[in-house]
């Protein structure tokens, strides 16, 4: 059998067209990154002054404890849209004309309501503390936003398997929960992680009601006069740790979607051989 391809295999002269064009495009970024540390060098950034406060401990200790509120808001955010986007979600495919409306209503106000002005009010016109105010305006907008998410997916499931379901005497949330979730789970999966993404990077905005989380604790450290006002030293140690904490996220839900269609594969079942002198009805009958 011949190999086939959707495209022309590229000749000499397209292969040596495409090493030139990436021999360019790497010469062009290691011209940009040497340009960013010449700055950095030309604006004394690696002086030992200005990287001389993460040496001590109490800096240390107030980098870890922000670290912590951080993912302390994310999981609590993380869980209530979740919940509250499934709920949502389950409004918006309601039977019920008036909990359909009232769930659509809900979804649209919140999803393009600001996650910050939200914070905000929450934070003075509630006067809530600043951990439940942040969560609240984390969950109220990624809840709204994964309602949507669930819905699509279960729209998506083909009919027939919805209609198969009701003919066979199953009922709604029986259908739901066996059928059609776990197929909309798998497209439903990567839109997820990726607005649980959003909602770990928009846990930065607890800075902004005095919330002591991981970017607060850098402000504190960046605005320190003492050491030369360190700000690029802070930005530095403080975006590979969310840089990583969303690779992280991501990685989780490379590994959960490789799960789902390893469980998908049906294993070979060992299969009773037929007995001598077993016959099927009829067979033995000797028709004229």
């Amino acid at each position: 059998m011949t190999d086939t391809a959707l495209y022309d295999i590229p000749g000499p002269r397209a292969r040596r067209r495409h090493l030139t064009y990436g021999l360019a495009a790497t010469a062009v970024i290691l011209a940009i990154i040497a340009w960013v540390l010449y700055l950095l060098f030309d604006t004394h950034q690696f002086t030992a002054e200005k990287w001389r406060p993460f040496a001590y401990e109490g800096i240390q200790e107030m980098l870890l404890r922000g670290l912590g509120n951080t993912l302390k808001a994310f999981a609590y955010a993380a869980v209530l849209s979740l919940a509250l986007g499934g709920l949502l979600a389950s409004g918006r495919l309601s039977d019920h004309r008036i909990v359909r409306w009232a769930a659509t209503l809900f979804v649209e106000f919140f999803r393009a309501m600001p996650v910050l002005v939200m914070i905000f009010f929450v934070f003075v016109a509630l006067k809530v503390q600043p951990l439940p105010a942040l969560v609240t305006g984390l969950t109220l907008y990624n809840g709204s936003v994964l309602a949507e998410v669930f819905r699509s997916g279960v729209n998506s499931v083909d009919r027939g398997q919805r209609e198969a379901a009701y003919a066979l005497g199953m009922r709604k949330t029986q259908v739901m929960g066996h059928v059609l979730v776990p197929q909309a789970l798998r497209a439903m999966l990567p839109a997820i992680i990726s607005q649980l993404v959003v909602a770990l990077k928009d846990t930065s905005l607890g800075f902004l009601i005095t919330y002591e989380e991981f970017l607060h604790a850098g402000k504190l450290i960046a605005s320190n006069l003492d050491y030369g006002l360190p700000f690029i030293p802070v930005v530095m140690i403080i975006s590979p740790i969310y840089i990583g904490m969303c690779m992280l996220l991501s990685w989780l839900a490379t590994w959960v979607a490789k799960r789902q269609r390893r469980s998908l594969k049906t294993e070979a079942v060992e299969v009773a051989p037929a007995e001598p002198g077993t016959l099927l009805p009829g067979a033995g009958q000797i028709h004229p």
